[in-house]
């Protein structure tokens, strides 16, 4: 039975990519520095550590045969100085332990001149701080796999939604969690038009990644896939679909209010953060998944009506029938 150790296993894709591998009978470790109160959660085994101690990561993935490193920052904090540091530990687990580190990449690596159409060589320039990061762990990935042997896989993706996918534009913009919407707060342009965008179901995409996983020895020592999801051309696929699931016709949209964010920014860091990735709202982007379907022959796709009401579901902002049961998501 092949192991993997999952760093972050309690976020969104992290829980998702543990979920994934054992259902397709891996064994899975999770890191978390109270191990002892996770005793049994999930399936998962864990053990005690920190992702940001080198020995600790080393330890736990002495053996396996896959490290995924979903680990981040709770709500941007310090980003500067930990995901650095924590993708260092990985990259040094990978080399004591010969497994292959996968990484699931976002879009904040492109600016304007890679768009709208993004594939994998696709240039790397981006505008804003925390691209800069992700541009470097790549970077990062890439010279190791050169340097040391390390075997490093990117596997990039849009924005992600799903039951229980954590702090995203999805649950904590468009929607609240454990309420049901009274409105769909929108980040786009206008009230659901304008730039098309990507989203990236996490269930999808973890099978995604599981797959991948399987196949590793196939691949080169780094090498990086694009994971298609959903295209929302201009919002109003994604509104429609909150619509039918909490069958609220009516549900009326309105515009997220990017024009206060830098007036708080000075109290609240992380809407200097949200400010800084304007752009992904304002600029059409869609993930080129021409290479992954080439080499996995096709991706894992759940309808979107049903992706959004799964979602909704998991979040808790579904209308509730007599009983305590979710209403069903219309068709």
């Amino acid at each position: 039975m092949a192991t993997a150790l999952v760093l972050g296993a309690t976020g969104g894709i992290g829980g998702e990519m543990a979920a994934a591998l054992l259902r397709r009978g891996w064994q899975v470790r999770a890191l978390h520095r109270r191990a002892a109160a996770m005793a049994g959660r999930d399936g998962l085994a864990w053990l005690p550590g920190d992702a940001m101690v080198r020995e600790d990561v080393v330890a736990a993935a002495a053996g396996a045969r896959l490290i995924v490193h979903a680990v981040n920052p709770p709500g941007y904090r310090d980003w500067d100085k930990l995901v650095l540091p924590m993708l260092d530990s990985s990259i040094a687990a990978a080399r004591a332990s010969g497994a292959r580190l996968l990484l699931p990449g976002n879009v904040y690596n492109y600016g304007p001149d890679a768009l709208p159409l993004v594939g994998e060589t696709a240039p790397q320039q981006p505008q804003t701080r925390k691209g800069a990061i992700r541009v470097e762990m790549e970077s990062r990935l890439r010279a190791a796999a050169g340097r040391d042997n390390i075997r490093a896989l990117v596997v990039r993706a849009g924005d992600f939604f799903g039951p229980r996918a954590g702090s995203t534009w999805f649950s904590q913009g468009l929607v609240k969690p454990g309420r049901v919407p009274r409105a769909i707060t929108w980040p786009g342009h206008g009230k659901g038009r304008g730039a098309g965008h990507s989203w990236a179901y996490l269930p999808d995409l973890a099978e995604t990644m599981a797959r991948l996983a399987e196949r590793e020895a196939e691949l080169p020592a780094f090498d990086s896939f694009h994971f298609g999801g959903h295209v929302d051309a201009d919002g109003t696929a994604m509104i429609a679909a909150i619509r039918a699931a909490c069958a609220r016709p009516d549900l009326r949209v309105r515009r997220f209010p990017w024009f206060a964010l830098p007036l708080l920014a000075p109290v609240m860091p992380l809407f200097r953060e949200l400010h800084e990735m304007r752009h992904l709202w304002r600029d059409a982007l869609r993930l080129d998944n021409a290479k992954l379907t080439a080499f996995l022959g096709a991706e894992p796709h759940t309808p979107l009506a049903q992706a959004v009401a799964e979602t909704l579901g998991g979040l808790g902002c579904l209308p509730q029938a007599e009983g305590g049961t979710a209403i069903p998501a219309a068709a």
